[in-house]
């Protein structure tokens, strides 16, 4: 049963769990990253019901994460693999891993490492600002609503008070 959507939400977090959707959506990408492209290597190391691949597969590619090309032709069997818009991806999934490496890693210590490869060091994801590069935290950041903002929504005086006009902020990202 399919969910309510947030697809046209004024937000981009609820637009991308539209997309997302659940746990195994998440999970199916990590693998895609990990290096897997085949459906049964998704069963594989997943677990997952081939019913609920399927569904979270075709979700991605209609999405433009990822795109199906077949390596095989009699039966026909397909490799998913990330499109532009999926590699950009990896961001926010190394920044889970990341927040999930501190808060939820036993007494054992953390499941995978991230080696950057350019330099050879194991690293994790950092949000940082595009401008001066200093991390960015919860409380040195405030919201304002940008040109994509419905301004049918300005209306209402709650959403004035929570979201200020975008015109006392600098350039913009």
């Amino acid at each position: 049963m399919r969910r309510t959507s947030f697809h046209g939400w004024p937000c981009s977090i609820a637009r991308t769990v539209d997309i997302l959707g659940d746990g195994w959506t998440l999970l199916v990408l990590r693998e895609v990253f990990f290096g897997e492209s085949r459906f049964d290597g998704f069963i594989g190391t997943l677990g997952i019901a081939r019913n609920t691949l399927t569904d979270r597969l075709r979700r991605l590619e209609e999405a433009g994460l990822l795109e199906r090309r077949a390596y095989q032709s009699d039966p026909v069997r397909h490799a998913y693999l990330l499109t532009d818009k999926g590699r950009d991806f990896f961001g926010v999934l190394a920044a889970i891993n990341a927040w999930g490496d501190r808060w939820q890693s036993g007494d054992e210590g953390v499941p995978t490492v991230l080696r950057h490869t350019a330099c050879g060091h194991d690293t994790r994801a950092r949000v940082v600002c595009s401008s001066c590069d200093e991390p960015l935290h919860h409380e040195d950041v405030t919201v304002r609503t940008g040109p994509g903002f419905p301004p049918r929504l300005l209306d209402d005086p709650a959403v004035r008070a929570r979201f200020p006009a975008g015109e006392d902020a600098g350039t913009g990202p």
